[in-house]
């Protein structure tokens, strides 16, 4: 069996809890495996101050995959990779969610900036104490119009709306990477990020074959890194339209499926002389 030499892994859903912690039991599988040498890098639609906190809890300094692969941060804290929003395609977002879309609250995040028009919504207060991120209030539109480079637009919502927006969005932005990543959530960014063409950057560097990757993930946006890395893993508590591309499924984020994983493909295998 070929050993694993690099871990990429999700977050939500993955590496934390329904509590939105990271056990004690995987912290200890996570600096077992870097102290045996194989890297671990984690893997998000989230903002670098949403992912920072963990790494450092981690204890971990490889570099960060940001917004699903729109922007990559090394160890030391330098932009490595950034893939942002066509400006016309933000504009046309933004103007039809105000303008057909009332009870859904819109998110702009560029580089490590998270901009909202209300911080006292309750969408966005619920999406700061999952994330322990403050967002920044503003105008949106005079923001979006200093044409800054957006990574990820943030729809938050009920999930009737959610739906509809979703598939008007797909409608005229077909160009683009649109997913839910809850029923309450729409995603988008730009359709050059792809976690899997991160990954490959990453394994040049580090100098490993396709087939000595492990990816663990739980969403339809994971598929694409699952599908590529030697062996990909699916949660416990991923839905079954994602597990039939994994490699194996483990246990869910509540029941120690990444230090499990961790534990039988990495930890053993490394330790096997």
């Amino acid at each position: 069996m070929t050993k694993i030499r690099l871990v990429f892994s999700d977050i939500d859903g993955t590496l934390i809890n329904s509590n939105h912690v990271i056990s004690e039991q995987t912290k200890h599988a996570v600096k077992t495996t870097t102290n045996l040498g194989v890297p671990f890098v984690l893997v998000s639609a989230r903002m670098p101050r949403g992912i920072l906190p963990l790494q450092k809890e981690l204890e971990i300094d490889s570099p960060i995959i940001c917004y699903g692969g729109s922007l990559v941060i090394d160890g030391e804290g330098n932009t490595v990779l950034s893939k942002s929003l066509p400006q016309k395609n933000i504009n046309g977002i933004y103007e039809m969610v105000k303008s057909k879309f009332a009870n859904i609250q819109i998110n702009i995040y560029s580089h490590d900036q998270w901009i909202v028009e209300n911080s006292q919504d309750e969408w966005v207060i619920q999406e700061q104490q999952i994330t322990r991120v403050t967002p920044v209030q503003s105008d949106l539109i005079s923001f979006i119009n200093s044409k800054p480079e957006v990574h990820k637009i943030l729809c938050m919502g009920p999930s009737e709306d959610i739906e509809e927006l979703r598939k008007v969005v797909m409608t005229d932005n077909s160009d683009l990477t649109i997913y839910k990543s809850k029923d309450t959530y729409l995603e988008i960014m730009s359709g050059e990020a792809s976690k899997s063409k991160v990954i490959q950057q990453l394994m040049n560097h580090y100098d490993v074959k396709r087939e000595e990757i492990m990816a663990i993930g739980d969403n339809f946006n994971d598929v694409d890194m699952l599908k590529f890395a030697g062996l990909g893993i699916a949660m416990g508590n991923a839905p079954d339209e994602v597990k039939i591309y994994a490699n194996q499924v483990t246990s869910s984020n509540d029941e120690e499926g990444v230090s499990l994983s961790l534990e039988k493909n990495v930890i053993r295998q490394t330790l096997v002389i």
